[in-house]
């Protein structure tokens, strides 16, 4: 049976929240490594999954579980332009505390 958007919407916050979960609390990932873990074949199919990773953490973002950053510095969606970076949300940044 065929993935719904829905489940592969769920299925790509749960990669990023595992992802997180398995590096160091200061660690961030890409949305590329999200695609990548979630995509099953071993071609370059996991491009297709880039946006809806994005998405993805912007859901995160919203549920306060992440936040998105660009040059070390939280962003929201509307400011973020080209690449992003996924990190815990409420992390303690070098200088800010």
């Amino acid at each position: 049976m065929a993935e719904t958007d829905r489940q592969l919407a769920q299925r790509l916050e749960q990669v990023i929240m595992n992802l997180l979960d398995r590096r160091p609390a200061t660690s961030s990932i890409c949305p590329s490594d999200a695609a990548r873990e979630a995509y099953e074949g071993d071609d370059e199919g996991w491009r297709a999954l880039m946006e809806p990773a994005r998405r993805a953490a912007w859901r995160l973002v919203t549920a306060g579980k992440v936040e998105v950053a660009q040059s070390g510095r939280p962003v929201t969606e509307t400011e973020a332009r080209g690449p992003i970076r996924i990190r815990r949300a409420g992390r303690q940044r070098p200088g800010s505390g």
